[in-house]
């Protein structure tokens, strides 16, 4: 009888660590997705830096390659929570069209917005509910990020329709931690999103 109650009890347990498991299905498959779109990104805005330079716009190259390697670090960030999470991490094939510059800074702040407004905003609420601290952690940086991003394009269209392009930062700034992004000339201190010291941060100029 004793032997019959040990093995209920561990079926039980077992039955729990399974239930447990699952609680974070829909913060796995958001990380998926938020890695898909942060290395298409990444990709995306290297090829947008490499128009803008075919277009002389010198300082937006640089912005897009700044930003570039913001998206790459949150993919990069994205991709270790799933692991940790016990999950295969497959490479992503993007998928893009590079157009003019000009139309390039739209399809940036689009992309970027829709993140800000809609994507990570409901990521983060399901990670909330699932108790998905790490996920959460690296959703809260990208999101904070393309908070940034999103003045810089909306700065850049200004620039190009007001003819004053070559008034935009020519210095940026990125934490190799969690991508937090800067656009003056030297950062001092520590990054507010995740405590890295300035002097650690990847320099974009000419």
């Amino acid at each position: 009888m004793k032997k019959a109650i040990s093995i209920i009890s561990a079926l039980v347990f077992l039955s729990g660590l399974t239930s447990f498991a699952g609680t974070a299905d829909k913060t796995i498959a958001n990380l998926k997705d938020a890695f898909k779109g942060e290395s298409t990104a990444s990709a995306k805005y290297a090829a947008y830096a490499e128009q803008a330079k075919k277009e002389g716009m010198v300082p937006i190259a640089i912005m897009f390659e700044a930003t570039s390697k913001a998206e790459a670090i949150h993919a990069a960030n994205h991709k270790t929570v799933l692991e940790k999470m016990g999950q295969k991490v497959d490479p992503v094939q993007p998928i893009f069209t590079v157009q003019t510059t000009k139309e390039n800074l739209v399809d940036a702040l689009k992309g970027e917005s829709y993140e800000i407004a809609t994507m990570y905003p409901g990521f983060i609420t399901t990670a909330k509910s699932e108790d998905a601290k790490s996920a959460l952690k690296s959703f809260g940086w990208a999101m904070d990020t393309e908070k940034k991003h999103q003045t810089f394009y909306k700065n850049a269209i200004a620039a190009l329709k007001d003819k004053k392009e070559s008034a935009l930062p020519k210095i940026y700034w990125v934490c190799p931690k969690c991508g937090n992004t800067f656009d003056i000339a030297k950062p001092t201190g520590e990054c507010g999103f995740c405590g890295t010291a300035s002097d650690k941060y990847i320099k974009f100029d000419k």
